[in-house]
């Protein structure tokens, strides 16, 4: 320390002494101990709890990155899908109208099938009509026939001129009359 007072001279600058730089020298030591003590326990725990951390977190975004990935896998997979399914309700909606066509044309087929049936039927039944129609006017003309044969040639002609006169008549008037 300086002093100045009346009477004392400045001997030292900072007042250091051999004690006070061995003083400091052992201060250093021990400061540089206490690090090195401090170190080992306290801050290699907390680097290893750091480094830990850190690989958990570095673990944490790779697991992160990769479940990311594979969310837009399964998105693309289901984009994909969705346009699949697209397309086979499509295909199912043309498959019910190829059915649906496909029925109608039986349908209509079968109509015209049995209208034809119905068509053919009528016609033989018209044909049996008129050849029922046939039977009775030749029957008629038979009748008026042999009431003709009858009274012209009265009662003397026995039934088997009677059956030849009017077979004769049917020959003369011929097949064709009876179908008109």
């Amino acid at each position: 320390m300086i002093l100045l007072t009346g009477g004392e001279s400045m001997s030292r600058l900072f007042d250091l002494d051999w004690q006070l730089v061995a003083d400091a020298v052992l201060m250093i030591i021990a400061i540089f101990f206490l690090f090195l003590i401090m170190s080992y326990f306290l801050f290699n725990p907390v680097r290893k709890m750091l480094n830990s951390r850190r690989e958990k977190i570095h673990g944490e975004l790779e697991t992160a990155k990769q479940d990311m990935e594979e969310a837009q896998k399964l998105r693309g997979e289901y984009e994909a899908k969705l346009k699949n399914i697209d397309k086979e309700a499509e295909g199912i909606l043309s498959e019910a109208r190829k059915k649906a066509l496909n029925n109608e044309n039986q349908i209509i087929a079968q109509a015209k099938e049995e209208a034809a049936r119905i068509l053919e039927r009528a016609r033989v039944e018209a044909e049996l009509e008129r050849q029922k129609l046939s039977d009775d006017v030749k029957r008629e003309i038979i009748s008026v026939a042999s009431l003709m044969a009858s009274k012209v040639v009265a009662v003397s002609i026995d039934t088997t001129i009677q059956n030849q006169l009017i077979d004769e008549t049917l020959k003369e008037m011929g097949d064709k009359t009876w179908l008109n």
